[in-house]
């Protein structure tokens, strides 16, 4: 019994793997800190394409931007789409379109200090952008004179998936199915064999 549970857990999660294929050829690490506590230095994400029009508030996107960061793709949270009216008073608390946002993910600054106020209308096509550890994100508040400080829709490469955790999941039902296949092999084995010699004796 243990071998074809085995053999279903592990071509099942083989399947599954199979599927979502796409994910290894789509991973990026974390290098810096700007989007903590969301995602850490190291940690492996999943990116997905998406079409311009896809793009919500709140999605963590991989963007490229010719003459920003180096020209090296960056994390960041988009906060407004084009024609919201995003602004900050305190330079803390965010409201886009009137209503003030809950950023339960972001990292503030413990020492009380903050950033400055703006109040900008992202342009149609265009994306507002934000990092979670907002003392050390070098984000849409530092080029309000681009264009608001937005970016083009167009420089999103992709946004990070929400199932990230999925792979792990069919790898383990893969090495469980592996498992119960060698156990229940070696249990068969042994079985015959004892039966073997148990014949011979009569």
């Amino acid at each position: 019994m243990l071998v074809p549970l085995g053999l279903v857990l592990l071509l099942g999660a083989m399947g599954g793997i199979g599927a979502t294929g796409d994910l290894d050829r789509e991973q990026i690490t974390v290098a810096g800190d700007a989007m903590q506590p969301t995602y850490r230095p190291g940690e492996r994400l999943a990116i997905e394409r998406v079409d311009a029009g896809e793009i919500r508030r709140g999605d963590v996107v991989l963007v490229s931007v010719p003459g920003r960061y180096g020209d090296a793709p960056a994390l960041q949270r988009v906060i407004g789409l084009g024609g919201d009216r995003v602004e900050s008073t305190d330079g803390t608390r965010v409201v886009v379109n009137g209503k003030q946002i809950d950023e339960p993910y972001v990292t503030r600054d413990n020492s009380g200090t903050t950033g400055a106020p703006y109040a900008v209308t992202v342009p149609d096509g265009r994306l507002f952008l934000l990092g979670d550890n907002r003392p050390n994100a070098n984000d849409s508040r530092y080029f309000l004179e681009e264009q608001s400080g937005s970016i083009a829709a167009s420089d999103v490469l992709g946004r990070v998936r929400a199932e990230r955790a999925v792979p792990l999941v069919l790898s383990a039902l893969a090495a469980s199915g592996a498992l119960l296949t060698l156990v229940g092999t070696g249990l068969g084995i042994r079985g015959y064999v004892t039966r073997q010699r148990s014949l011979a004796r009569w």
